[in-house]
């Protein structure tokens, strides 16, 4: 069956313009599905189950509606996009009834009502059923089973359930998601078993990408939900990279020092961050992942997201969930929700009425609410008899101990306070260890006073939003723990509270029930138009929309992204001309590989700047080439050069320029008699200063500059104290120097005016054509490097004014030539742009005495400017210029090439066959 291709209209220009637009076409959608959402609200309203569950009869009904609507509109023109919803289960429970029989139980929960309302889309569901199939008669017809219901099965044996889904997911991954540390005597035992749980994690995650994988066709959306399937991101991208998929995390996330706890913290950030939009409940979690990735990982964090070394950008960004809030409001007008309501009032006639609902876990503080309660009723006697407070505690994970240790403990509380409180015709609680049906869910909601939230740590907490939407008459008044994501959301109607200070929530509950009714009515209109406008529908919508909207952003990054360098013909164009000039910078980009996200060990190791290996041989051969001449730029000093090239024929250029010398000859010095270095010793002081109040920072001292690191520092801290150190400088030191201040993106580099990469290479060329002669001109440029972007001003350097487009690569070069404009020879010669600040600085030269040991300078006298010479030794035509940034995207170089593939590419330049040649061929492709 060919796949549904998904092709968007025209969009405006910008981000926002097309969201905003998004956003309108959906509420225009609704209004004129208005009589389809009556019709579903109807159907999931009217039901006699509880909340939780619906027949299969309404199920099927709703899913035959949404099909046909599928096939009305995909039939003649375009079919609807379709979504891959990924969870760890499905909302279906399957009970085997005989060999070949099942019975499908579905859960309709807050997932499942808020993907009804995307009409938009073909939802497909795929996850596990709740169940172990072994054998082929029992996989295949609960698939076809499932397949009615427009759910497909990940099959998942006891094995890996119990290693991934009980061990990693619930033992590991949720509790240090909720800042729940381990038992004692329990902590030694998860150290033991934790590397086979996390292999199961990882194994049922490429489980998921597998039956994705079979399913999946051109265009889906691909949605994962939960901390269950963090690594399900990169399996699937590593077999499709144009797949779309977006992340969601339901819970928490927790603060960087929390989750580098996590042995396999580094893992998973960098699995999550495959994704293309990653999305949490609140800003809180979103900027706790960011800065997880910032100080473990190294990224950068920005405010779109996490942006990674070679300039990928993975959205990170806030969708607070909501309800289906009309389920709720409709569901107050059925009959048996007002027999119910009638039932409650006159049960509690005289008493204030307060609810918790919580489900009975760690997390949700009901001991706290319980002894805040208890607080009250021991300072406020005039309440005794005027209070009720009814908890809904639903049993969870009943065969765990530390849960059944839970439930004792609250069931001792409400013992002791009932006895002490407690009368013979009324008790201040009413406890009940059971779920109710929706009806009676309702109808307890409508006559609450004060609905009681004290979540230790929730990620959102839709319970408040229930409530919220069942007081359309009473007002009551709601009381939220700060730790629940609804507080973000909710905050400005409730009163916020610290549920681990059981006085302030005493206090709370006595401001609430004493609240005059003004201010009640306005508190609760502030919550309820939230709810109402905020549903689960428009959140699920907002998202898809905004993944989408990611790709097509992508898309326009990339459209500004130089291609990869084309191996063959930069190669093949080398060995045809016979004076090549070969231009490669040294750090990144021949040293050796500094993993800085380790953030362990590298510093040191970063610090000495050795040739990587792999490097020696084909140099060596290139260096020896008479028709090759090589040129190594760096801004380390002349002793890091001479360590690592001595043995080399070929030229070196230090401290961007300052030091230049064949390694034939001595050092000579660009830097002009008359350049001002007083501002050194200031500046000096300065780095010092910062370098010690700012842990695993350095600077380094160079004979001309000076430069600050915090590469390996803590990156938040790094770039605050980067901030205050240019205050410094600007204010202070040289505010009046003839300098320069580099920024990169951990460093900051302090050097005389005017000098850069691109100005050395004039004065080289020069110095060539004055001492050694030039048979030939060249007629082949490689420039190759790792270069702060204000020295990629080297790559325009020999960039031809008009210069034909390199064959097999589209658009490298802006050009308002057409290629038969460029047939004749004549008009390939290269024109350059004339450095004006190199003027400069020639005007100051002179012709100094040179002291001993000093480097000898060169001045206007003795070596002329390339530029004015460059046409007897110059013949460079456009396709025969390759210019690559090393491990960069954003560049005004022609190409880009991988730290890994320089290496590749100068062995073939030497004619050599490098190691694992099929590896490295691989990579370079």
């Amino acid at each position: 069956m060919p796949g549904n291709i998904y092709n968007p209209p025209l969009t405006p220009r910008t981000r926002l313009e097309r969201l905003l637009r998004e956003r309108e076409l959906r509420k225009l959608n609704n209004c004129l599905n208005e009589g389809e959402a009556e019709f579903l609200g109807e159907t999931i309203s009217s039901d006699g189950e509880s909340s939780s569950f619906l027949n299969e009869e309404q199920h099927s009904e709703i899913m035959s509606r949404s099909s046909n609507d599928a096939c009305e509109r995909s039939d003649g023109r375009v079919s609807k996009q379709r979504l891959l919803v990924v969870a760890n289960r499905l909302p279906v429970s399957a009970i085997r009834l005989g060999e070949d029989s099942w019975q499908l139980d579905i859960s309709i929960g807050g997932l499942v009502s808020a993907l009804l309302g995307v009409k938009q889309y073909e939802t497909i569901w795929i996850g596990w059923a709740g169940v172990s199939v072994h054998d082929d008669i029992g996989q295949r017809t609960l698939t076809t089973a499932l397949a009615d219901k427009r759910c497909i099965p990940v099959f998942l044996d006891e094995e890996i359930v119990q290693q991934y889904y009980n061990g990693y997911c619930n033992n590991i991954l949720w509790p240090l998601f909720h800042y729940l540390g381990s038992p004692q005597e329990d902590r030694l035992a998860t150290t033991r078993t934790f590397q086979s749980q996390f292999d199961a994690y990882k194994e049922a995650n490429k489980m998921f990408a597998n039956v994705v994988h079979e399913h999946y066709q051109e265009g889906d959306v691909v949605w994962c939900h939960d901390y269950h399937l963090m690594f399900l991101p990169k399996y699937l991208k590593e077999r499709n990279k144009k797949m779309k998929v977006g992340w969601f995390l339901h819970t928490p996330f927790p603060s960087s020092e929390i989750h580098r706890t996590l042995p396999s913290r580094s893992e998973l950030l960098k699995s999550v961050l495959t994704a293309d939009l990653v999305g949490f409940h609140t800003y809180d979690y979103a900027r706790h992942f960011v800065s997880a990735c910032t100080r473990i990982l190294g990224l950068e964090g920005t405010p779109e997201g996490v942006e990674d070394e070679q300039g990928k950008l993975t959205r990170v960004a806030a969708f607070p969930i909501g309800i289906d809030s009309n389920r709720f409001i409709q569901a107050l007008e059925l009959p048996q929700v007002q027999d119910h309501m009638k039932e409650l009032v006159a049960r509690f006639s005289g008493r204030k009425l307060m609810l918790g609902v919580d489900r009975l876990d760690m997390i949700k503080g009901i001991p706290q609410k319980i002894l805040a309660f208890e607080k009250f009723l021991e300072e406020n006697p005039k309440w005794r008899d005027k209070v009720v407070l009814v908890q809904i505690a639903v049993p969870t994970r009943t065969d765990v101990p530390e849960y059944q240790k839970l439930t004792s403990q609250v069931h001792e509380i409400v013992g002791r306070i009932n006895g002490k409180y407690g009368t013979f015709t009324a008790v201040p609680i009413h406890h009940l260890d059971r779920s109710l049906d929706f009806h009676e869910l309702c109808a307890l909601y409508a006559v609450t006073d004060v609905a009681l939230v004290t979540s230790l740590r929730d990620g959102m907490n839709l319970v408040s939003y229930e409530f919220v939407a069942c007081q359309a008459s009473k007002k009551g008044v709601l009381i939220l723990s700060e730790f629940a994501g609804a507080a973000q959301s909710l905050g400005s109607g409730a009163i916020l509270v610290n549920p681990w200070n059981v006085t302030e929530v005493a206090s709370s509950i006595g401001k609430a029930l004493d609240m005059p009714a003004e201010e009640r009515e306005k508190r609760h209109h502030q919550n309820f138009t939230h709810v109402t406008t905020h549903t689960s529908k428009e959140w699920a919508a907002t998202f898809i929309s905004e993944l989408n909207d990611t790709i097509v952003e992508a898309h326009l990054r990339t459209t500004h992204v130089p291609p990869v360098l084309p191996f063959k013909t930069a190669v093949d164009h080398y060995f045809k001309c016979n004076n090549r000039l070969l231009i490669l910078g040294f750090n990144t980009t021949l040293t050796e590989p500094v993993d800085v996200r380790a953030r362990k060990d590298s510093q040191i190791k970063e610090m000495e700047l050795n040739l990587r290996p792999v490097f020696r041989e084909p140099l060596k051969k290139l260096c020896d080439d008479p028709k090759t001449t090589i040129i190594i730029l760096s801004g380390s000093d002349r002793s890091v050069l001479d360590k690592n090239f001595s043995n080399y024929n070929l030229w070196l250029a230090a401290e961007n320029g300052m030091f230049l010398r064949s390694t034939a000859g001595e050092w000579m010095t660009t830097m002009p008699e008359c350049l001002n270095m007083d501002w050194v010793d200031s500046v000096k002081h300065v780095f010092r200063y910062f370098t010690e109040r700012t842990p695993r920072s350095h600077f380094e001292f160079r004979e001309t500059s000076l430069k600050w690191n915090y590469k390996y520092a803590d990156l938040v801290f790094g770039r605050l104290q980067a901030r205050d150190l240019l205050q410094h400088l600007w204010t202070g030191p040289i505010s009046n120097a003839p300098v320069e201040v580099v920024q990169g993106s951990q460093s900051v580099e302090v050097r005389p005016v005017g000098f850069s990469k691109a100005a050395v290479i004039d004065r080289i060329l020069g110095e060539i054509v004055h001492s050694e002669g030039m048979k030939e001109p060249v007629d082949y440029v490689l420039c190759i490097g790792h270069f702060l972007m204000k020295d990629e001003d080297i790559y325009t350097f020999f960039e031809p004014e008009l210069p034909p487009e390199p064959p097999a690569v589209p658009n490298p070069v802006k050009t308002s030539a057409s290629k038969s404009s460029l047939s004749n020879e004549g008009e390939s010669k290269a024109a350059f742009r004339i450095e004006g600040s190199l003027r400069t600085l020639e005007r100051c030269m002179t012709r100094p005495a040179k002291a001993p040991g000093a480097p000898r300078p060169l001045t206007l006298e003795t070596t002329p400017s390339f530029h004015e010479s460059y046409s007897a030794v110059l013949d460079l035509e456009g396709d025969n210029y390759f210019s690559c940034a090393v491990g960069r995207q954003q560049s005004k170089a022609r190409y880009v090439l991988g730290s890994s593939d320089v290496a590749v590419l100068l062995w073939q330049l030497a004619g050599l066959s490098p190691p694992n040649w099929t590896d490295c061929q691989n990579s370079s492709t």
